[in-house]
């Protein structure tokens, strides 16, 4: 008998789950840790030029060609009151709130999550305190790349298919997402999200009626990066972020 197709999707995530904590613990130590004391804008412009080396190592492999990828659950809509959402959507947003979860007690309730909190704080004196910056930080980056490949399984099971650049465009709004929640905070990074899609959606609805059809939905995407520059204006802390005389 053949493999189930629910326990060969398994076997995919957790390897894609495996090769991304790998190809990002690389990524760490190659092109990150060598700048660890270097000025904060350097860490900035090798992150932007990463980017752009995986993308087109990616193009290069797979072709530009957006590819066909399966649906991991029935896209049957489901209809809640006026709302219509799909079985898929409905366990991307389960798999957020376990996922986030498993986080939130990994950061607050183990020792990995206290010395990561400390080494964000102040990376020396954490050094001194018996915490090895370094593995704290590779650790970080093992946990974001199986986060990130969570993500990117979710995103292409939506959608239906995978690209070499379909993360670009997502990573931005998540950044988005977290600058609006407040860099440092979990759960004001999914609030963000949240607070983003909405605006997005009913920015997007009303955009075309508003400009009497000259701006449509394809225009959605300026809203995050005006939501962005205003709330880097109005509240740098973002909606659930302390504020730095609050915790001095």
């Amino acid at each position: 008998p053949g493999v189930p197709g629910w326990l060969l999707r398994v076997i995919s995530a957790l390897t894609a789950m495996v090769v991304c904590a790998v190809l990002n613990y690389s990524i760490e130590k190659l092109a990150y840790r060598p700048l660890r004391n270097s000025p904060r804008l350097a860490p900035l412009i090798t992150a932007i030029g990463m980017s752009i080396l995986l993308q087109t190592l990616a193009m290069i492999i797979w072709k530009p060609n957006p590819k066909s990828y399966p649906t991991l659950l029935s896209q049957d809509p489901i209809h809640l009151g006026g709302a219509v959402i799909s079985v898929t959507q409905l366990t991307i947003l389960a798999t957020t709130v376990i996922v986030l979860s498993l986080l939130m007690y990994i950061v607050n309730k183990t020792n990995l999550g206290r010395a990561m909190r400390a080494t964000a704080e102040n990376p020396r004196v954490a050094g001194l305190m018996g915490i090895k910056p370094d593995v704290v930080i590779s650790a970080t980056f093992i946990i974001g790349a199986m986060l990130a490949a969570i993500a990117g399984i979710m995103w292409a099971s939506n959608y239906g298919t995978v690209q070499h650049a379909m993360g670009f465009m997502p990573g931005l709004k998540a950044f988005v997402a977290a600058v609006m929640g407040g860099i440092g905070n979990l759960a004001g990074a999914v609030l963000g999200g949240v607070a983003l899609g909405l605006i997005e959606s009913l920015g997007a609805g009303y955009l075309g009626p508003l400009t009497g059809g000259f701006l449509g939905s394809q225009y959605a995407d300026i809203f995050a990066f005006i939501v962005l520059a205003l709330v880097l204006t109005l509240r740098p802390s973002g909606l659930l972020g302390e504020r730095v005389a609050d915790r001095a």
